[in-house]
């Protein structure tokens, strides 16, 4: 962009600034012993066009809309239309979890996301032993095809967009999802919406896995190949950085983790002879945004512009749409406080606006009081009009990708995606990120990258405001959401009356069906969709699956 001699010209007058104006200042001492982002990449204190002399702007940065999409994967962006605000939730049972999306529904909210109890997620009945005191504690109970009609019971499916926080059971649950839509009268191809259905995240960061990673990658697969065929606008998968951020790792390794993990999902439907073209589209990624905010900002274009160029250099994908990386963005649970939870509105704000500058598709915005509770209606309305702020108040939608072109934007993002490629390239010695998760090699990168973030927490290097410093003695005031301790025995109670009204033989008859179907090689959707007709429950079903496939034991790391 700049010519040799302009370069030289401009590092000789930089050196000449260092030493005559800087350093005059600079020996009176920094805030920081040294300036550094949280990935590890130095920081100097002004950047300028001799940082990014090796870019190339049409190759590197272009244009929104156009390949490697650093600016954005459409041409106007935000002037098009907004992103998605997608407030996740779900609690206790279907009907409280229908009234809170009724409600956001009636305050601007265009697209749904629902939060899973640990039960659902695990694939057992809210009557197991296994379940007590967790049944609807961190999301809605699904114990059939029942709750599911109640959770989107006045709600039209084809007037919203759903995702699904849902992994090991994606089948179960997207099954349900998709007669529900047919008694609704509407076909599975006017549904909108995203399945998460990224089981290798769980063996790396969060544990609700079921089946071992073979046949949990055959359920992955099969879920991709039917919507790609059956399912046209719907997201087959939402590849998720977010959780093994919540586990400790930077941004750095969220964006190499993440990529690598969709470069084993590729592969895994390549394999079944699906042209990658076919299925690439529909692909979509789940990211975090943390308190640094230009790093942050820098992350999303860097993810955009690597997953570009691995559809196109190692998938040799040749639709564009294959190349354009989509995403969901969800402000940093895991930097939310319990101490002056207030100003967690802040630091929800500050992400909020580094996801919408990166270029997200759909964002959730946490509630200040989420560090200590299920967030109430307040906090979900508020934390829906901050980005209702953002977008119509804050004139950033106006232009897209208006910090491109920052020296020290493009600088972050070049050292990011390289930082990210130089992981991937590690990966792929190890024969690839199962390979990885199997030695244990990603987990122990997070665990100590989480490791040294909290210990400089704890020497006050990393300031945390109201934990570190700026700390008060005031008891924390604040209404939070109060759980039902009744709410169990309710869903406890509906279940069983379910048990005892539905078609016993029609449901075990389909359930030795998808027995015979799981030890095959076809597709187990159809015949999913089959046995939640019947009202089989998710235990009932997972249990023939653990059956045919067995269950996952992960060894333990210290």
């Amino acid at each position: 962009m700049f010519t040799d001699e302009e370069l030289d010209k401009i590092e000789n007058k930089r050196k000449e600034w260092e030493e005559q104006i800087l350093n005059r200042f600079t020996k009176r001492g920094e805030r920081k012993d040294k300036y550094e982002s949280p990935s590890g990449i130095p920081l100097k204190p002004v950047y300028g066009p001799e940082d990014i002399q090796n870019i190339n702007f049409l190759e590197d940065i272009g244009f929104p809309g156009t390949p490697p999409f650093t600016r954005g994967v459409y041409p106007n962006m935000y002037r098009g239309r907004i992103w998605t605000m997608r407030q996740y939730g779900g609690f206790a049972d279907a009907t409280k979890t229908n009234e809170r999306f009724k409600y956001l529904i009636s305050q601007g909210q265009k697209g749904l996301s629902i939060a899973f109890d640990l039960p659902t997620q695990m694939g057992y009945n809210s009557d197991n032993k296994i379940c007590l005191g967790e049944v609807g504690r961190v999301g809605v109970t699904v114990n059939s095809l029942k709750d599911f009609e109640q959770v989107f019971e006045g709600i039209p499916l084809d007037k919203v967009s759903t995702s699904m926080t849902i992994n090991a059971p994606t089948s179960v649950l997207l099954a349900m999802y998709i007669v529900v839509g047919e008694k609704q009268g509407i076909n599975p191809d006017q549904l909108t919406g995203t399945v998460q259905n990224d089981i290798l995240k769980e063996y790396i960061a969060r544990g609700t896995y079921i089946f071992p990673p073979k046949q949990s990658l055959r359920l992955v697969a099969d879920v991709i190949e039917y919507c790609s065929n059956n399912l046209p606008r719907f997201n087959t998968i939402s590849i998720s950085g977010y959780h093994m951020r919540e586990a400790g790792c930077n941004a750095n390794q969220e964006i190499a983790f993440t990529i690598a993990d969709g470069i084993a999902y590729v592969e895994e439907v390549l394999n079944r002879g699906v042209d990658i073209d076919d299925f690439a589209p529909r692909i979509s990624f789940f990211f975090t945004t943390h308190n640094n905010f230009f790093e942050e900002i820098a992350k999303l274009r860097a993810v955009r512009r690597l997953w570009a160029r691995i559809m196109k250099e190692r998938f040799h994908a040749k639709n564009p749409n294959s190349l354009r990386l989509r995403f969901h963005t969800q402000t940093a649970g895991v930097t939310l406080t319990a101490q002056q939870p207030n100003v967690n509105i802040i630091r929800v704000t500050l992400q909020a606006l580094a996801a919408i500058l990166g270029g997200t598709q759909s964002l959730h915005t946490c509630g200040a009081d989420e560090a200590l509770a299920i967030p109430t209606e307040d906090s979900v309305r508020l934390s829906l009009r901050t980005q209702q702020v953002i977008a119509f108040e804050s004139g950033v939608t106006d232009v897209a990708d208006p910090l491109g072109g920052s020296y020290y934007i493009e600088y972050l993002t070049s050292k990011l995606e390289e930082k990210a490629l130089a992981y991937i390239e590690r990966i792929d010695k190890m024969g690839g990120i199962s390979n990885a998760i199997e030695k244990g090699y990603i987990q122990s990168e997070i665990q100590n990258n989480a490791y040294q973030d909290q210990q400089r927490i704890e020497k006050g290097i990393n300031q945390v405001v109201g934990v570190n410093t700026y700390c008060t003695d005031e008891e924390c005031r604040i209404d939070t959401y109060k759980h039902d301790a009744d709410e169990e025995q309710k869903i406890i109670s509906s279940l069983s009356e379910l048990k005892k009204n539905r078609n016993e033989d029609l449901v075990k008859e389909k359930l030795i069906e998808l027995k015979k179907i799981a030890k095959t090689s076809k597709n187990i959707i159809p015949i999913m969709i089959e046995v939640v007709k019947t009202y089989a429950t998710i235990e009932e079903i997972c249990g023939v699956l653990r059956e045919v496939f067995g269950e996952y034991r992960s060894s333990q790391m210290f």
